[in-house]
C-alpha cells in the first residue's frame, strides 16, 4: 500500500455538514443539537458506492494502465524518469483511497453511535459493532502509515532520477567538447566514431604515470598537522608537493613553516634542534627563526641569508599553511567538529599512495562490506542498491540505505557523520534518526605523487569517558591502522596498475557519484575555469 503526503494533508474540516440536525428541548430549556451523517457505502477492499460528495476528492482514476511499460527492457533516464513518475502517481491514488476508507469507516462509527440513524440495538451488540470497527480503523491508519513511508521511498526515488538527468543535461551542454570525460575506451578503428547507444557512456580517464601536481592546486589552505604535536622543543618535518618543509615553534610561539634544507649546504633541519625559538642546522650551526631569515652564523660573518617559509597559521587544532604562489585566501575553512561532539583522536600517517587515489577510496562507501571485512564492516549485509543522495550542485549527501553523511571540503578533505548503536553496527535509515554518531575527518595532504600525508580526527557524541581513559590513544591508532591496512592492499595495486596505463575510473556507476564529482572537481581546477562545478553559493 502506498500513499501521498498531499493526499494525507487534507484536513478533517473538508467533511460536508450533517445532511440534517434536529433540535429536542430538554427540561430547563437547553437545546440539544444532534447531527447524523449518512453511512454512503460499505468498505469491502475492493469497490466503494459513490454517493458522497467527498469521493471526487479522493476517489480519482487507477492510473496503473497508463504505466510505462518496462519489463524485460533497459531503461535510459529519462524512461526511468517517467516509471518513477507513474509511482508517484499510483501512490497518490492509493493515499486516496486509504483516507476514504477511514472517512467511510469513521461514519459507520458515528452510525453505531448516533440513536436517531439506527434501529435499537442491545449494548452489547453496540459493543460488538464498536470493537469491530475499531480493528477496521487501526487497521486503516496502519495502511495510512504503510503508505506514507513508501510515498516517502517513491519521493527520493524521483528525486534522484531527476537529479540523474539533470546532470546529464548539465555536462552535456556546459562542458566544452575537448573538455568533456574521455568515451570509455572500446576504440581501435574508424568506425567507432559513429554514435551508437552501447557506446554513448563516458567515463573518468585517470590513468597514466602521476602527473605532476598542477600549481592551481596549490592556492589553498592546507592542514598539515596537529597544534598539540608541535611542541616548543620539536620539530615536525612534512612534503608538501614535492617540497620538503619544517614546522616549529617559535620565541612567540607561534608555529612557523620553513624550506628544509639549510642555505648553506642543503643539510636536512629537521635533524638539528630548535635553539631559543630558532632552528639549529646540526651541519655548522646556522639558525633561522620562524620567518626564513638566518639569525646566527657561527664561526663566520653574520650575512643577510634567508630560506623559504611559508604562510603559516593554527586553527581549530590544526596547523594549515599555504603552499601556492597566489596571495593567501582571508579565511580558513572551519574543521571544528559538529556542536556536541568531543574530540577522542587524532593520528597522524604517512600513506604510500597518491593523494587522489586516497580520496577516492575515502568517498566510497560502496566497498565496505566486501574490504572491511574484519573491522567496522563487520556483519554488514549487502545491499540490492547502493546510492549517494545529493543537492544537484553540491559535494557533499547521504548515503541509501547506510545512515551516514559524508562531504569532500576542497582542496582534500574527507567529512563523515556516521549513526551507530554501538561500535560496528549501524542503526536507523539515516543519521538523524540515529541516536549516538560518530564524527570523522580525514585531510589527504599531497606529499609527493607517490605518498600522501593522512591526518585523522574522530569525534563521538557519547561515551566522553573514554578519551579520558589510558592507552585510548594508541588502541584509536591501531584500529585505524588495521582499516587503513584493508584498504591498502587494493588502492596500492590499483596505483601500480595506473601507472601501467589502466585506467582507475574506468566505469562508474551510481554508488561513485562524489567520487566522480570529486574528479570533475579537480579537472575544472587544473584546466583554470573561473567558477569551479558543485561550488557552495555564498551568500
Amino acid at each position: 500500500m502506498t500513499t501521498a503526503l498531499s493526499a494525507l494533508s487534507l484536513p478533517i474540516s473538508l467533511c460536508k455538514p450533517p445532511r440534517f440536525s434536529s433540535r429536542k428541548k430538554l427540561q430547563g430549556g437547553r437545546v440539544v443539537r444532534v447531527g447524523v451523517f449518512a453511512v454512503v457505502g460499505e468498505v469491502d477492499g475492493s469497490s466503494i458506492e459513490k454517493k458522497s460528495g467527498l469521493h471526487p476528492l479522493f476517489d480519482v482514476e487507477d492510473p496503473r494502465p497508463r504505466v510505462f511499460r518496462s519489463k524485460g527492457k533497459f531503461l535510459d533516464m529519462n524512461q526511468a524518469l517517467e516509471v518513477a513518475r507513474y509511482d508517484i502517481q499510483y501512490c497518490d491514488w492509493r493515499a486516496r483511497q486509504d483516507v476514504l476508507t477511514i472517512m467511510l469507516l469513521h461514519d459507520k462509527v458515528v452510525d453505531v453511535l448516533n440513536p436517531l440513524a439506527r434501529e435499537y440495538k442491545s449494548i452489547g451488540t453496540v459493543k460488538k459493532e464498536l470493537a469491530e470497527l475499531q480493528e477496521d480503523l487501526a487497521e486503516a491508519h496502519k495502511q495510512v502509515h504503510i503508505s506514507e513511508a513508501r510515498v516517502s521511498a517513491a519521493l527520493d526515488k524521483l528525486a534522484f532520477m531527476e537529479e540523474l538527468v539533470n546532470e546529464s543535461l548539465v555536462q552535456k551542454q556546459n562542458i566544452p567538447e575537448s573538455d568533456r570525460l574521455s568515451l570509455s575506451p572500446s576504440t581501435s578503428s574508424a568506425s567507432n566514431d559513429i554514435a551508437k547507444p552501447r557506446t554513448a557512456r563516458r567515463s573518468l580517464n585517470v590513468s597514466g604515470p602521476v602527473q605532476k601536481y598542477h600549481p592551481r592546486l596549490k592556492n589553498f589552505w592546507y592542514p598539515v598537522a596537529f597544534s598539540d604535536d608541535v611542541k616548543d622543543d620539536n620539530m615536525i618535518p612534512i612534503d608538501c608537493f614535492e617540497e620538503p618543509w619544517v614546522l616549529f615553534r617559535g620565541k612567540d610561539g607561534k608555529v612557523g613553516c620553513v624550506q628544509n634544507t639549510c642555505a648553506h649546504r642543503a643539510c636536512p633541519l629537521h635533524l638539528g634542534s630548535v635553539v631559543d625559538g630558532n632552528i639549529q642546522c646540526p651541519y655548522h650551526g646556522w639558525e633561522f627563526s620562524t620567518d626564513g631569515k638566518c639569525q646566527k652564523m657561527p664561526s663566520a660573518r653574520l650575512l643577510d641569508i634567508r630560506i623559504r617559509s611559508l604562510p603559516c597559521f593554527e586553527q581549530d587544532g590544526f596547523v594549515w599553511i599555504w603552499p601556492g604562489d597566489a596571495p593567501p585566501a582571508a579565511t580558513l575553512p572551519s574543521l571544528k567538529p559538529p556542536p556536541g561532539f568531543v574530540i577522542h583522536a587524532e593520528i597522524t600517517m604517512e600513506i604510500p599512495i597518491e593523494h587522489g587515489l586516497l580520496i577516492d577510496n575515502l568517498l566510497d562507501l560502496a566497498h565496505a562490506p566486501f574490504t572491511h571485512t574484519s573491522t567496522f564492516a563487520k556483519g554488514w549485509s549487502v545491499p540490492s542498491l547502493v546510492k549517494f543522495l545529493t543537492p544537484g550542485n553540491g559535494l557533499q549527501g547521504h548515503w541509501d540505505p547506510y545512515p551516514i553523511d559524508m562531504e569532500f571540503g576542497p582542496p582534500c578533505m574527507v567529512i563523515s557523520t556516521i549513526g551507530i548503536s554501538k561500535p560496528g553496527r549501524l542503526e536507523g535509515q539515516n543519521t538523524r534518526q540515529c541516536s549516538t554518531h560518530l564524527h570523522q575527518l580525514h585531510v589527504c595532504l599531497p606529499s609527493t605523487r607517490h605518498k600522501t600525508r593522512l591526518l585523522y580526527r574522530m569525534s563521538l557524541d557519547f561515551a566522553p569517558f573514554l578519551q579520558h581513559l589510558p592507552f585510548m590513544q594508541i588502541l584509536w591508532r591501531h584500529f585505524a591502522e588495521k582499516v587503513l591496512n584493508e584498504d591498502l592492499r587494493l588502492v596500492e595495486g590499483q596505483q601500480e596498475r595506473m601507472i601501467n596505463g589502466a585506467n582507475v575510473w574506468n566505469w562508474p556507476v551510481v554508488y561513485d557519484k562524489l567520487g566522480v564529482r570529486y574528479r570533475i572537481w579537480r579537472d575544472a581546477l587544473e584546466r583554470g575555469n573561473k567558477k569551479l562545478p558543485f561550488e557552495r553559493s555564498t551568500e
